[in-house]
């Protein structure tokens, strides 16, 4: 239903969508006959500011199709349908460009095939945030002024240097592609843009073999779901994630040597090709794994329903509860994330091979030759893992 209160809008669910009919005489140039794009907000003066700046955007967009294309030798010929070609304010001449939406929507169709829906999630949120920061122009339109302007808000927001770095990293990426892909020969505002890549990053430290002998201890007593998870991560030093939305038939219980299968699968994706791999159940690992099955009311579901109730891993979720339970256990700067950093640090304390330690915790090589081959056995694997678990 088409809102009065927030022009060219409609409303779906609390939130709001921008709407607008493309011109007759540019109809041609658009798959669709209408634009719709989400405005990511359920607040009415948010809606209000956005819809009107989309709103005069495509107004002054649609302008300049019609000037660039009226006088374009061979504009018949044109079959990029998603290159503008607009007249450059500071020189008499003819550049390529297209909308940051565009770019955007370019990099997902072709960068973003197979890959996870955070991965879509992330690019919009981001290109959301330049957005509403230096508006929505053509990607020639974005200056040096507007990255510096971006910088300072994200700063605003009281953003980590990391979490600034990843949301540079895919604007940069959305434009380059975008840039690349129609050869535009566009210059990248946003590349080098200083600021302290330190501010805000806490160090985040291993969990001390003691506490994690009592968390496991703990995991045992209460006997749920919930520690099932904890006591999974624990002897195996798996992201929360790739745990959290493992299956059940993912639990290679009656192999001879008991394992988990990290895959992709339809609730969650990886994060990165090395993180695919096989890691063996020992210690509190192996006890959580043998639960699961044992209680399991679907063996080709889930093996923790709750964190997937939506069809999706909610990581997110399972995260702020059992870092809350976690805490009285831990020491300071310690989080579920830790269990990684301290798996590192046992298969060292047993000389376990570094290129093991990488297999095993599915962190990228650093080297072309760890990429060759299959990699170490299960049972090799296995002989360095019992010698980490903790009596």
């Amino acid at each position: 239903m088409q809102t009065k209160s927030v022009p060219y809008t409609f409303n779906r669910e609390g939130y709001y969508y921008f709407s607008r009919r493309v011109p007759n005489d540019l109809v041609e140039h658009y798959s669709y006959p209408r634009v719709v794009q989400s405005l990511h907000t359920k607040q009415y003066s948010i809606a209000r500011t956005r819809a009107v700046m989309l709103a005069a955007k495509l107004d002054e967009h649609w302008s300049h199709m019609r000037l660039a294309h009226a006088e374009l030798p061979g504009k018949h010929l044109l079959k990029q349908k998603n290159v503008s070609f607009v007249q450059s304010s500071a020189a008499p001449q003819v550049v390529q460009s297209m909308s940051l939406t565009e770019a955007v929507e370019i990099y997902l169709s072709l960068k973003g095939a197979g890959k996870p829906k955070t991965f879509h999630a992330a690019a919009h949120r981001t290109c959301g945030y330049l957005v509403d920061a230096c508006g929505l122009k053509q990607l020639h339109e974005y200056t040096r002024s507007d990255a510096l302007a971006f910088r300072d808000s994200l700063i605003a927001r009281g953003l980590a240097g990391t979490s600034i770095t990843r949301i540079f990293n895919s604007v940069v990426a959305v434009f380059n592609f975008a840039n690349s892909e129609h050869a535009l020969g566009l210059k990248n505002p946003f590349t080098r843009i200083y600021y302290d890549r330190s501010a805000g990053v806490s160090e985040r430290q291993p969990i001390a073999v003691q506490d994690i002998r009592v968390i496991q201890a703990k995991c045992k007593d209460f006997d749920d779901e919930a520690r099932w998870l904890v006591a999974l991560v624990s002897d195996t030093g798996l992201r929360l994630a790739e745990a959290a939305g493992a299956m059940v038939s993912d639990l290679k219980l009656d192999h001879p040597v008991p394992h988990i299968v990290i895959e992709p699968n339809s609730y969650r994706g990886l994060k990165t090709i090395s993180s695919k791999r096989i890691v063996p159940l020992v210690g509190a690992s192996l006890w959580a794994a043998q639960r699961i099955v044992k209680t399991c009311s679907d063996p080709k579901g889930p093996a923790f329903l709750r964190y997937n109730k939506t069809g999706q891993t909610n990581a997110n979720s399972a995260s702020s509860a059992m870092n809350k339970w976690l805490k009285p256990f831990v020491g300071r700067g310690c989080s579920l994330h830790s269990f990684r950093h301290s798996m590192r640090d046992r298969l060292r304390a047993v000389n376990c091979p570094t290129e093991m330690v990488d297999q095993l915790g599915g962190w990228s090589h650093d080297n072309v030759g760890q990429g060759y081959g299959r990699g170490y056995g299960l049972e090799q694997l296995q002989q360095y893992m019992n010698a980490i678990v903790i009596s």
